[in-house]
């Protein structure tokens, strides 16, 4: 049996806000911008000391999908960024998917300069680990740790933007469960740089721009599956290389492994495995593949990319056959076009499933059932697996941080249980910010 020590500290609230997001990843930042822009008073927190999460701690690329069919899918706040990041020289939209390669420096000084344009306040190097709630499960502070220790901070509305669903579960939301399913694997980006970028193989695996089409590099993998055994190739998936905006130099999604991120021992094991893993893979392309062969590695992912964790229990689920076929719900505030993608953990498989058009998310998949002034926004929405193995990508978390965002400033100004939000309201103001619903 494990000890169990108890503690309990004195905890300054450090600040009162209207909206509080949680987690400055694609959802986070976004949603924070359009609350802000909204009139709140927002606070954005997050654990390392920049913003934007898989894309910028995992270099998980490209951005996708933001148009479908020769239309816009993504717009309002996220398209603004994405042309910003591009004028800045660190983003390429690849047409027609309007999937987005990009330079991971340029990104986080992108959405740095966004959210505090808007008049979010940050809290970097914060670390969620708690919530107070009334006695009524109302939620009232966050309970964050730094350098400066144990501090609360107030709000409104809060918006869960932890990618794992941090805050729901700490504040006693309901989850979704697994379905029976295992939870899809963890892989850990790496930077290759000495490669040979000018080779038709590898320019046209790098560009990700046609749709219905998986951009693996069909050719290498076809070479690895045949030689897995005699090169002592680990599991893997792909390869998917993607530009980086620098010549001779791509990202690589190779490595994969099975394991729960919401355990900490679990996770660290997998991140070390990862970490191996990249190096394995990197001399494995170097040492069989001419276009590699003065290759080296530049840098490997500081967090292993998450696939799926946990995902709260909505007001509604959206269903596999609600997603497929496109149903518009009555209150749609966001959308998604990116294909049904389930990765396996052992073996290299991969099941792809193209949309024929683009799906649509109901506001009430971002409502918590038992929690009044809690939204979720990204990969924690209320989603089943196979809906949500296209919902978990960054255009579509992006999406959804907007449009909660939005509707977390409007509750905080009218005093509104988020459950009962003025939806018409919120889909008039997503349509002037330029949201496709």
């Amino acid at each position: 049996m494990n000890q169990i020590i108890t503690l309990s500290a004195q905890v300054p609230v450090v600040g009162q806000y209207d909206t509080v997001v949680c987690g400055g990843g694609p959802a986070g930042f976004i949603a924070a911008i359009a609350a802000a822009r909204q009139g709140a008073k927002t606070a954005l927190i997050e654990q390392y000391g920049f913003l934007g999460g898989m894309a910028t701690t995992g270099f998980v690329a490209p951005l996708s999908v933001f148009t479908y069919n020769n239309e816009k899918v993504i717009g309002g706040i996220p398209w603004e960024f994405i042309e910003r990041l591009q004028a800045m020289g660190g983003g390429l939209i690849e047409k027609p998917l309007g999937n987005v390669a990009f330079d991971p420096e340029m990104y986080k000084l992108c959405c740095q300069q966004m959210v505090l344009e808007a008049g979010v306040e940050l809290y970097m190097h914060s670390y969620l680990c708690g919530c107070t709630k009334s006695a009524d499960g109302h939620i009232e502070n966050v309970i964050i740790t730094n350098k400066n220790g144990f501090e609360a901070i107030g709000g409104k509305v809060f918006i869960d933007c932890t990618g794992d669903a941090d805050l729901a579960h700490f504040a006693g939301a309901e989850m979704l469960p697994d379905e029976g399913k295992p939870l899809q694997p963890l892989s850990s980006y790496f930077i290759l740089g000495g490669v040979d970028t000018t080779s038709p193989r590898i320019d046209q695996a790098m560009h990700h721009n046609r749709q219905g089409v998986n951009c693996h590099c069909e050719s290498i993998r076809d070479e690895l599956v045949a030689r897995r055994e005699e090169l002592g190739i680990p599991e893997f998936g792909g390869p998917w290389f993607c530009t980086t905006l620098q010549p001779g130099v791509v990202t690589v999604n190779m490595t994969r492994t099975a394991a729960n991120a919401c355990d900490n021992r679990d996770y660290t094991a997998a991140e070390c495995r990862l970490r191996e893993q990249a190096y394995q893979m990197a001399a494995v392309l170097r040492d069989n593949f001419e276009e590699f062969k003065n290759c080296y590695v530049l840098a490997v992912a500081p967090t292993a990319g998450i696939r799926e964790t946990r995902r709260v229990k909505g007001l509604h689920v959206i269903t596999a056959q609600e997603y497929v076929s496109a149903f518009r719900y009555d209150d749609s505030v966001s959308r998604g076009a990116h294909p049904i993608d389930i990765h396996v953990a052992s073996g290299p498989a991969q099941n792809v499933t193209f949309l024929k058009s683009p799906a649509y998310v109901p506001y009430r998949s971002l409502l918590a059932e038992s929690l009044d002034n809690l939204l979720v926004a990204g990969r924690c929405i209320s989603a089943d697996k196979t809906s949500f193995a296209s919902l978990r990508v960054q255009a579509s978390c992006m999406g959804t941080g907007q449009a909660a965002g939005v509707a977390a400033a409007q509750c905080a100004a009218s005093g509104r249980d988020v459950r009962k939000a003025d939806v018409a309201a919120l889909m008039d103001t997503l349509r002037e910010i330029g949201t496709v619903i």
